[in-house]
């Protein structure tokens, strides 16, 4: 049975699909699954062992491109493979209009949210068959409800990830290492700078060396001013997601706001503390292989003891 998994993006939500194909390869060893994915978080769903083929799209980069003749004849390439690959079901669990068109694109029947808990009605009229997944829950067991009444198997057990990175690393991560995640793409989600310092300082005194990554210029002046703060952290070199996502996976300790590479290093099984401070740790709290917490909520910002006391919980 072939089957494609449409969740496209953003990086987040992506991570919280994950499971799906861990499930889907439970009930149904014979099924091959693939994904359809924006081409800049490909190398998520490459780092599970349940997906075959990742088939790539790139819906940010095409909407500045549209009158652009070699966009539409990407989109048309795009639109072959995934009507050549004859899939028997294809599972929507992003829910808008853009990922039921993709879905649409490979000419199967496609599987989606109802149109009381779809994200957007409209793309309801993609699906062959939708089924009422309630909004409340988390976004990890929302995916994971849809695929089961997609292809009719019950929901045993706990999430599972199985991700296995493949890149390598960055030089230097290691058990003496703590990850600090400091940014994020909203300034509601950042967690104060002389909170990070403290609990920087408070790993060093424990052993732990940090480590600072980040992705856009204005976040790299962010952590080298932390890093000059705390003994011995080092600003990381800016890297693809293959290597972060190998790198999380080597570290000791992953502290973070809400931010993909945070949901990232919790789905790779190692203690990871969420700091959330502007949306409900009940809908996209840390789900993970390893031990997690996540703290905070909607207009909260963990106290520096909540942050540490959950760091000793999960390295225990």
């Amino acid at each position: 049975m072939r089957i494609l998994i449409v969740k496209t993006s953003s990086m987040g939500d992506v991570v919280h699909a994950l499971p799906l194909a861990a499930d889907i390869a439970r009930a149904r060893p014979d099924a091959l699954i693939d994904w359809a994915c924006e081409e800049a978080f490909a190398a998520l769903p490459r780092m599970s062992p349940h997906v075959n083929e990742v088939r790539r799209v790139s819906l940010r980069r095409w909407r500045k491109q549209l009158l652009s003749p070699a966009m539409w004849n990407e989109v048309a390439r795009v639109r072959t493979k995934l009507r050549d690959a004859r899939y028997d079901l294809v599972i929507d669990c992003q829910g808008l209009i853009k990922s039921a068109l993709v879905a649409s694109w490979a000419r199967a029947p496609v599987a989606g949210y109802g149109k009381g808990t779809v994200r957007e009605s409209l793309a309801t009229r993609f699906y062959a068959r939708s089924f009422e997944v309630p909004v409340d829950l988390p976004a990890v067991q929302r995916c994971r409800e849809l695929g089961a009444h997609a292809l009719g198997y019950p929901l045993e057990g706990p999430p599972r990830f199985d991700l296995k990175p493949t890149a390598t690393p960055l030089a230097g991560i290691g058990e003496d290492t703590a990850v600090l995640l400091v940014n994020t793409s909203r300034a509601t989600k950042l967690w104060p700078e002389e909170r990070w310092i403290a609990l920087g300082r408070w790993l060093t005194e424990r052993g732990l060396r940090s480590i600072l990554f980040w992705g856009a210029p204005e976040e790299a002046e962010r952590v080298r001013r932390l890093a000059e703060a705390i003994p011995g952290a080092v600003v990381a070199t800016r890297s693809g997601l293959d290597v972060l996502g190998a790198s999380l996976a080597r570290a000791r300790l992953v502290v973070g706001v809400d931010t993909g590479l945070t949901h990232l290093g919790a789905a790779l099984g190692r203690p990871c503390v969420g700091i959330f401070c502007d949306y409900p740790i009940e809908r996209v709290g840390l789900t993970g292989d390893g031990p997690v917490e996540s703290l905070g909520g909607v207009g909260q910002q963990p106290a520096l003891e909540q942050v540490q006391a959950a760091c000793e919980r999960v390295l225990a």
